[in-house]
């Protein structure tokens, strides 16, 4: 990049950022983190539980887009400032090292535009994930495996707790069926973009004729909902199972049928359990994932009726996302069409840059 293409960029990002600003206007929301502290000074504050949780959640989303915002607008300026002055005093040296760094002044201002995106009303809550295998078997099974490796990664490089609410092993490799819920600030809003079938393209290993496979998976995200979303489910809606758990668990798993199934009659939703070895824990787990699968649902239908789509199978020419591993190597979204050539460090959790240029392509739309 030569100085004329830096100094362009430096503008570009300027605009950028002076555009933000215009939309979270940083002012308002150190008056309100303002207003919130005088309120937690406030014993009375924390005698309700409920609201208190709702304004620290409030205050934590805020604090996060402001720290953001200030550290993308002091980098951008000082950034601008030693370039200028360098430029003026013919300091290569210090002009070529900050032409360099500007991949890491991008990445600033991309961040906070993500995170302006993940204002949505459940952008900030925590997920929850069930990855299902298509038909394929043993294939489809070990593909669903691998997603559900690449999340675990994923969350572990932010930082998000993970808890499994349900595993069901493969019949030779792989799963069948997996639940879990990613805890952390605005775990729902970057993985809404996962929700849909994922298809691999790769030589078997399971073949030992190494010929080409391809496999598909669907995950289904829901936002972990609040206490105080009502969603009314009446005995009469819903069949409950109860089975022995499988997997992990020593003797207990033999003896007791501690797993609970969860059907919702009138939508065909299922959700599982089987975490704890209290069939009551897993009863009210399932119960809270059954909640915010008709949650997702609801938001899903009413989108849907925007847009005009209609829910698809797990299979051909339905996946959100194609990972080719064989003949090359490419993972490319069918929404922002980006390609890219790291799959392995895709498979290995590094799927933010892919989750952003989602967020963006929907925004642009």
């Amino acid at each position: 990049m030569d100085s004329y293409e830096y100094t362009e960029l430096l503008k570009k990002l300027a605009i950028k950022i002076d555009n933000i600003a215009q939309i979270i206007k940083p002012d308002s929301i150190k008056e309100r983190l303002a207003q919130i502290e005088q309120m937690e000074q406030n014993p009375d504050f924390w005698g309700d539980v409920k609201k208190a949780a709702v304004i620290s959640k409030e205050k934590t989303t805020a604090n996060s887009i402001l720290n953001r915002y200030e550290k993308a607008k002091v980098a951008l300026e000082d950034t601008n400032d030693i370039y200028e002055m360098a430029m003026e005093e013919g300091d290569e040296e210090t002009v070529n090292d900050t032409v360099a760094e500007a991949s890491t002044l991008e990445s600033l201002v991309s961040d906070l535009e993500v995170a302006m995106m993940l204002s949505g009303e459940e952008d900030s809550n925590n997920a929850i994930v069930s990855i299902h295998p298509g038909a394929g078997g043993t294939e489809s099974q070990d593909w669903a495996s691998m997603l559900y490796r690449m999340y675990l990664r994923w969350s572990e490089r932010h930082g998000f707790k993970v808890e499994t609410l349900d595993f069901q092993e493969g019949d030779e490799a792989g799963l069948k069926d997996v639940s879990f819920v990613i805890r952390g600030l605005n775990a729902y809003g970057y993985l809404k973009v996962e929700n849909g079938i994922h298809r691999l393209v790769r030589i078997s290993p399971f073949d030992s004729n190494a010929k080409r496979h391809t496999s598909f998976s669907s995950v289904m995200v829901s936002p972990e909902v609040d206490d105080d979303i009502d969603i009314d489910i009446e005995e009469r809606d819903i069949r409950i199972d109860t089975y022995r758990a499988s997997g992990a668990g020593g003797q207990h798993v033999n003896k007791t049928d501690s797993a609970i199934r969860i059907t919702h009659i009138e939508t065909g939703v299922v959700v599982q359990c089987q975490n704890d070895r209290s069939q009551h824990k897993n009863k009210a787990n399932a119960m809270k994932m059954l909640k915010s699968r008709l949650y997702e649902l609801e938001l899903e239908r009413q989108q849907a009726e925007k847009a005009g789509i209609e829910k698809s199978e797990i299979g051909w020419g339905h996946q959100i996302r194609s990972y080719v591993m064989a003949p090359y190597q490419q993972v490319k979204d069918t929404r922002s069409n980006i390609p890219y050539s790291n799959v392995s460090a895709i498979l290995d959790g590094d799927i933010s840059k892919l989750i952003e240029g989602v967020l963006i392509a929907q925004q642009s739309k």
